[in-house]
């Protein structure tokens, strides 16, 4: 039997452009992806988050499927352009406000307690075609004015803060390899971008630190994405390649909160095409985190692969893997989801223990979880048991890091339902919940079932 500590916390995750449709509803603004998905062949099939699964006229039902399975918490994000249409406080869509207060709302009054992500992903379009977006550093700026509406019009309900979802998403898959949002390809960009995104994430902090957190009591924090990177062989060179594609991985987003500068490989390989904080943006950016948020999902094998890097020279976008001078591979005997993606559960283990042991020991919460498998609907069920046996065994893992000494504090399984997942459209399935594209109904999976038993059992389950 595993069980987890009596105040451990339960939730599921969603986002903002995923689930909630209603793209041109009630004063909203475009986003990149609303652009994004407008050009064909960006996104499988040509499909988009028009309507997603119309979480926006279904709060109440949603809230329900929660309610049922006894979350404790529930992980969304605010879009940014129904907020502010085009970025801006020069217009505050009042509608907008409304949307989130009410679900807020809702999910206090079932007992749920809401963690709000304020950018997952789906910048204004008018601060990308206007402002060139996380391309130029005044959007740090921009996005402190943003999260100071949020935190003014909803602190007083929400106690727990994430400020960006995966920057390392955003700087590398939109910016760099331009298979997402807003499409652009470079070496150079995305490591701009990534400076901007953590200074943009300081100001927010700082802006909440000063004019609300003492009143409000509640928490910031944000969220980085990483998958482990195990070496290959006992070869030193490739213990040294899977600490190196950590560091780019993680620690390019995390060493600037927990020590104010980034790795020094980093410095080291990239030269100019890294830029650096002034002591003031150092001072900024160091401790501006009250907890640890993880998205972590698969593990990779690394092997040394010294390759062609000269320090700030822009070659081609195959420098963004020759920066770090790793090969990733996967082991052949691996099992792996529908996305690729191995089914490695002590590789998270590994990742929680590098990182409590990198950071001293900070209090970790796995903002997501999962995995995308094969469901299909029979007889009114879907009997997932791949994502069962994937849940149990990632949080046997996770129980272990715990025994070890990790401070982990919460465990959100992603997805509470299907959704638009993103260029892969709506062909790949990641929710406990099974939704039909095309009546929206929502059908609880086998693994539902199962999470909503264990959290009622206070994290208790046999693997």
């Amino acid at each position: 039997m595993i069980s987890f500590p009596k105040d451990f916390l339960w939730g599921s995750a969603t986002s903002a452009y995923q689930i909630e449709g209603a793209w041109q509803k009630a004063g909203k603004g475009p986003s990149i992806w609303d652009a994004f998905c407008q050009v064909p062949g960006r996104v499988a099939n040509n499909e988009h988050g028009e309507r997603a699964c119309d979480h926006y006229h279904r709060i109440r039902e949603d809230v329900a499927l929660m309610k049922q399975m006894g979350l404790k918490a529930y992980r969304f994000s605010i879009a940014w352009p129904r907020i502010l249409p085009d970025g801006t406080t020069k217009k505050i869509n009042e509608a907008g406000l409304q949307f989130y207060s009410d679900l807020i709302d809702e999910l206090i009054a079932q007992d749920i307690e809401p963690w709000v992500t304020l950018y997952h992903w789906d910048l204004p379009l008018a601060l990308q075609v206007e402002e060139d977006g996380w391309l130029r550093k005044s959007i740090a700026d921009r996005f402190a004015d943003y999260a100071r509406v949020c935190f003014d019009r909803f602190g007083d309900r929400v106690k727990n803060w994430i400020t960006i979802n995966e920057a390392w998403v955003i700087a590398i898959l939109g910016y760099g390899q331009g298979v997402f949002a807003p499409g652009r390809v470079s070496n150079a960009e995305p490591y701009l971008v990534g400076h901007h995104l953590l200074l943009a994430h300081a100001r927010a902090v700082e802006v909440y630190r000063k004019e609300f957190q003492a009143e409000q009591g509640g928490r910031i924090g944000i969220t980085n994405n990483c998958d482990w990177r195990e070496p290959a062989t006992d070869n030193p060179a490739d213990h040294e390649a899977a600490q190196r594609a950590l560091e780019f991985f993680l620690g390019w987003f995390a060493d600037p909160l927990y020590f104010g500068h980034y790795p020094q490989c980093m410095v080291d390989r990239l030269g100019d095409r890294l830029p650096q904080f002034s002591p003031e943006e150092s001072e900024l950016v160091k401790g501006s985190s009250d907890f640890f948020g993880l998205n972590h999902y698969t593990t990779t094998l690394a092997s040394d692969e010294p390759g062609r890097v000269v320090p700030g020279e822009a070659h081609n976008n195959a420098g963004i893997a020759e920066d770090q001078g790793v090969r990733l591979h996967l082991d052949p005997s691996w099992t792996t989801t529908e996305m690729d993606w191995a089914i490695v559960p002590w590789g998270c283990r590994k990742l929680l223990e590098w990182i409590s042991e990198r950071y001293d020991q900070p209090d970790i919460y796995i903002t997501e979880n999962g995995g995308a498998f094969p469901d299909q609907l029979v007889d009114g069920r879907v009997d997932d048991q791949d994502r069962l046996g994937y849940l149990k065994t990632y949080l046997a893992a996770c129980r272990e890091a715990i025994d070890n000494g990790v401070k982990l504090r919460g465990y959100f399984v992603w997805s509470l339902m299907d959704n638009f997942e993103w260029a892969a459209g709506y062909d790949k399935r990641f929710g406990i919940h099974y939704v039909d594209f095309e009546t929206l109904e929502r059908i609880p999976k086998a693994s539902a079932l199962w999470y909503g038993e264990m959290v009622k059992n206070e994290g208790s389950f046999t693997v």
